[in-house]
């Protein structure tokens, strides 16, 4: 199992397929808050089979790192650990996705590197907030969640099946990933949605309530956004309909540049 070593933290990835990959450029996937890569488990053969996938863990998640400095944990050093996987794996520019904080990252991803964007594929995923209170708000929960991290452990995440090997897993991680990572400073991201100059296959699961509207938002604000609603899917629509977004994925990756 690969770790790149970023900066004294190691990230743990993984690197699917490539074989038959040719001219295809690879697709990077990022996982959301309490989750790890393992959660594209069900969809790492499909979109494997005709490009390299890399996947990995978060600071803070899975198998890679947990310092103790929560001055560690912040999203431009997540943006950094992007770049660098990349890097590692000779991919000057990719497709580059995730699901709820894994599509935030993904779009301020882009915001800092747009050359080596060409494509996104956002799931279940918001673009921030630009107003202070509502963002206030959110941060709040963020915070409140860390508070429960440390006060209860991993099992405030629930949904055991996201948590593969959770001997591994460190709540305090998570906790300072949550104040540092999931928190929002600024508007920067969602000021940036009508200045994405890429294809965008916007996904959201039907029953995902507090994300439909933000789904909606983000493909109405970018000019090459495409939206699909997932049936009977919730807020990781890949877990819930794996065949039915893959399907969806495959189209949208088979109908680029």
């Amino acid at each position: 199992m690969p770790y790149l070593d970023h900066g004294g933290v190691r990230i743990n990835y993984e690197v699917h397929g490539g074989n038959d990959a040719g001219g295809s450029l690879p697709l990077l996937l990022t996982h959301g808050f309490g989750a790890s890569a393992q959660m594209w488990a069900p969809n790492t053969a499909a979109l494997s089979a005709e490009r390299l996938l890399i996947r990995w863990d978060m600071r803070g998640h899975g198998r890679s790192d947990c310092p103790e400095d929560q001055a560690a944990y912040t999203q431009p050093a997540c943006i950094s650990d992007m770049a660098a996987l990349l890097d590692e794996c000779g991919a000057s520019r990719a497709i580059v996705g995730g699901l709820s904080l894994g599509g935030y990252l993904s779009l301020a991803f882009w915001l800092e590197h747009p050359e080596r964007v060409a494509a996104l594929l956002l799931c279940d995923t918001g673009p921030g907030f630009r107003n202070d209170e509502a963002r206030q708000k959110w941060n709040e929960r963020a915070f409140a969640t860390a508070a429960r991290l440390e006060r209860d452990g991993i099992s405030v995440l629930g949904d055991a099946e996201r948590l593969p090997d959770s001997a591994h897993w460190s709540a305090d991680g998570l906790a300072r990933a949550a104040r540092g990572m999931l928190t929002q400073e600024d508007g920067r991201v969602i000021d940036a949605l009508p200045s994405i100059d890429v294809p965008v296959l916007v996904v959201v699961g039907a029953d995902d309530k507090p994300f439909l509207g933000a789904a909606d938002y983000v493909t109405a604000k970018v000019p090459k956004a495409e939206l699909v609603v997932i049936p009977d899917a919730g807020h990781s629509c890949n877990l819930d309909q794996p065949e039915l977004f893959d399907a969806h994925v495959a189209e949208f990756l088979a109908g680029l540049p």
